[in-house]
């Protein structure tokens, strides 16, 4: 019986089959729902906020009354800005008010919000919402409040003052009786934000350094003067830095107690109303947009000067 041999059946290796691996999405596809949901920001911040800023440049070269033609006149605004005695005055002013409303606003907000952060203190929601009060009144109402407090006739101040026996003083008249009387409004208004600010910073204070303070006996002048003012320097950055920058854009309180033309002798006009008077009143719109950038500048410079002498080498915290 003979053995026929077969060849070997060779099986073909089939081909693999291919998986189909999902598309990895485009970095743009991945990240356009983000960049849509805050377009509306960026739009609305190009068209007031963008767009007004670098028009103000191109108006501060030029020369324009708000109807006519344009002219180019370049630096001359800037260079008369530099002579100008009714600007180097607003500037003055400017400076003064915000000393008389800043120094004794720092010096009672700190005290005000270590008062506040005490343990002790059962009614902290109840003087929250107080002093925040101020903060969002309209400031032309607290305007016409201060303008009948200080009202050199008539003012409640002066009606005080002749019940003490004392001689009437010309508030609204006099150069610092105007100052006096906008420093005060301003200080009343931002009283009491500036304290939340300085209570949320004492917050955040590890209570561990006051109960050691505490257990070492130091009492509470030691404790604020040691441990709270000085861990508080931040805080103190932040709030000198907006109170300047604010304090150099006053406008309402003087424009609404003395008029457009800051009192007499413009003893109150400040940098930002004579850039109104001079913008919206005289109808020099190249010249007001070159004010404008000249208080950029101030502000620039006067946020530098603070920071520089509040945050000195080794002082950080």
């Amino acid at each position: 019986m003979s053995v026929i041999s077969r060849p070997p059946i060779i099986i073909a290796p089939q081909a693999p089959v291919p998986v189909r691996m999902p598309r990895r999405k485009s970095e743009l596809q991945r990240t356009w729902p983000l960049y849509l949901s805050v377009a509306p920001f960026f739009l609305l911040f190009s068209v007031f906020g963008l767009f007004p800023l670098a028009f103000s440049l191109y108006l501060s070269f030029q020369k324009w009354d708000g109807i006519g033609q344009m002219t180019f006149v370049g630096w001359n605004q800037f260079a008369y800005l530099l002579t100008d005695s009714y600007f180097w005055q607003a500037i003055v002013n400017t400076l003064e008010i915000w000393l008389l409303a800043t120094v004794p606003m720092i010096c009672i907000s700190v005290v005000l919000a270590f008062l506040l952060a005490s343990p002790s203190n059962k009614l902290k929601s109840f003087y929250h919402v107080a002093f925040f009060l101020p903060h969002i009144t309209s400031i032309v109402a607290i305007a016409l409040v201060f303008g009948s407090l200080f009202s050199n006739q008539f003012g409640l101040i002066n009606a005080l003052l002749t019940a003490l026996g004392l001689q009437r003083f010309a508030w609204l008249s006099q150069p610092w009786g105007m100052k006096i009387a906008i420093a005060s409004m301003i200080l009343w208004r931002t009283l009491g934000y500036h304290a939340l600010i300085f209570m949320a910073g004492i917050q955040s204070i590890p209570a561990t350094l006051y109960e050691a303070a505490q257990i070492d006996g130091a009492n509470a002048r030691q404790i604020f003067f040691r441990i709270t003012l000085p861990l508080l320097r931040p805080v103190m950055l932040f709030t000198v830095i907006t109170s300047t920058i604010s304090g150099m854009q006053v406008f309402t309180e003087p424009q609404v107690l003395l008029g457009n033309d800051g009192g007499p002798g413009r003893e109150g006009m400040t940098i930002v109303l004579y850039l109104y008077q001079q913008a919206f009143g005289s109808y020099h719109f190249g010249y007001g947009a070159a004010i404008g950038w000249g208080l950029f500048v101030l502000i620039a410079l006067f946020s530098l000067f603070n920071w520089l002498l509040i945050q000195r080498p080794g002082a950080r915290a």
